[in-house]
């Protein structure tokens, strides 16, 4: 009997108000008295299981007893308390952390973390636990190697950290993968994008403009990336790169390569980087890089110099102007004897926009801006095209005439760019370049200099021009 006869014949349960948490409580001691007697006779495991209820929560109901029995036969042999989370679709991330004796399990739905009354019995089921997602992968956890990253069969990726690296004890978090894709429509419902910008963003991607999705960590770049992928023509052949794959795209020519950490020996790596140049070897029409890391960006920006236009990629950086710094800094880590003055000149001729997106405090995903790269005096900087503050969006600026005329040339009618948008004030095209955030530059009167350009400034600088229309944001 468990626990004295805690599920039997004097059986609580009954008295207990949350009968899923007793039941998953008495799941967790049988499948420890499961594992206990398994070198005992007594059949296959399910007859095991069977005979084990039978005997322990003989007062159960015969729905509760079979909910009981697959409880214990999830917690022996699948991944537990785990399972019910996975099936469900409204689940997008499962994060479980081993503290002291006691484990906590949070999910994330539709962009808000929140706890869930799953429980494990000891932190030692939840080792069990991520041995059972490991195994399959030919992956494991030790002291020797105490962190892991991983791709499950259905796509999703594991992570795993266990003492001592994670001080408090085993800490599993698994992002799940949503094999139908989320495509640009799913993005226009979700709010992510209007369709003014959906229309805009699939004509810079068919113009073959290489466009760099930047963002903070769960702002939803990968995503967004995804999305945007969609719209590159059945008829080219794509090559994707990333760290843990994730990107499934529907085109008829797509290649994907997926980098590889050392084994336990210290061998048998395969970096970012490696993937992105041997991609220049596989006569890509577009490479796809899931996020630039490290010195790939140095190698990826020479490709997207040298013909290999309209490529795509990510990069964690808080703003558009900090996406462009983050891939200088990037590119310096390749170790290559390059001058900053050189990489930042690759930077302004090999990224043609930046569409920035971010996550808001209700959990959702929005893309708050979209940025023109240009060439300026101090290397390079960005236009602002498109921002979106709250619930209002707006068109900063016309398009200049060069990007509107590829971007018309790619099918784009003009939708709401530089119509009835709001327009930053003075010149139709200030420029926020170098130095510090939010420099703003405006051009003389309303109509003023397409391209007034203000380098360096102290942070919230603004050059107005003097005429009506003046004020700048």
């Amino acid at each position: 009997m468990v626990e004295g006869a805690k599920y039997g014949r004097c059986s609580p349960l009954y008295l207990v108000t949350d009968r899923a948490r007793a039941l998953d409580d008495a799941a967790g001691e049988l499948r420890e008295r499961l594992v206990r007697d398994a070198g005992q006779e007594g059949g296959e495991a399910p007859a095991r299981i069977a005979a084990l209820v039978e005997r322990d929560a003989a007062l159960l109901s015969e729905p509760e007893r079979e909910e009981l029995r697959r409880r214990v036969a999830q917690r022996a042999f699948g991944l537990g308390p785990l399972e019910p989370l996975l099936a469900d679709p409204s689940v997008d991330e499962v994060m479980v952390n081993g503290v002291g004796g006691a484990v906590s399990v949070w999910v994330e739905r539709r962009g808000r973390i929140e706890p869930t009354d799953v429980v494990f019995a000891s932190v030692e089921e939840l080792r069990h636990a991520i041995e059972r997602i490991l195994a399959p992968l030919g992956r494991r956890v030790d002291e020797a190697a105490p962190l892991c990253d991983a791709r499950l069969p259905d796509g999703s990726r594991v992570n795993v950290v266990i003492p001592p690296l994670a001080l408090d004890g085993p800490v599993l978090t698994i992002r799940r993968f949503r094999r139908s894709g989320f495509g640009p429509e799913d993005l226009v419902a979700a709010g992510t994008i209007d369709p003014s910008l959906r229309d805009l963003l699939r004509a810079c991607v068919r113009a073959r403009l290489t466009l760099l999705v930047s963002g903070g960590t769960g702002s939803g770049k990968t995503t967004t990336l995804g999305a945007l992928s969609s719209f590159i023509p059945d008829g080219e052949r794509i090559v994707t790169i990333e760290d843990a794959a994730e990107l499934r795209l529907r085109q008829p020519h797509v290649v994907r390569l997926e980098a590889r950490p050392a084994s336990l020996e210290g061998r048998g790596e395969v970096t970012i980087r490696r993937l992105v140049r041997n991609a220049l070897r596989m006569r890509p029409d577009r490479i796809v890089v899931g996020e630039v890391r490290g010195g790939e960006a140095l190698d990826m920006l020479s490709a997207m110099a040298s013909g290999h236009d309209g490529s795509l990629s990510t990069v964690h950086a808080g703003s558009a102007e900090e996406a462009l710094r983050r891939i200088e800094t990037l590119a310096l880590m390749a170790d290559v004897a390059l001058p900053h003055a050189a990489i930042r000149e690759q930077v302004a001729g090999a990224i043609d926009v930046v569409v920035h997106q971010r996550r808001e405090r209700d959990g959702s995903r929005r893309v708050v801006s979209v940025c023109e790269v240009v060439r300026t005096a101090g290397g390079v900087g960005t236009r602002e095209l498109y921002s979106r503050r709250g619930e209002r969006a707006a068109w900063r600026a016309p398009l200049p005439a060069e990007l509107a005329e590829r971007l018309e040339a790619a099918g784009w009618s003009g939708g709401g760019a530089g119509g009835g948008g709001v327009v930053a004030g003075g010149a139709a095209g200030g420029v926020a370049a170098g130095g510090a955030a939010g420099g703003v530059a405006a051009g003389g009167a309303a109509g003023g200099t397409a391209d007034g350009v203000a380098a360096g400034g102290a942070v919230g600088g603004v050059a107005a021009g003097g005429a009506a229309g003046g004020g700048v944001s």
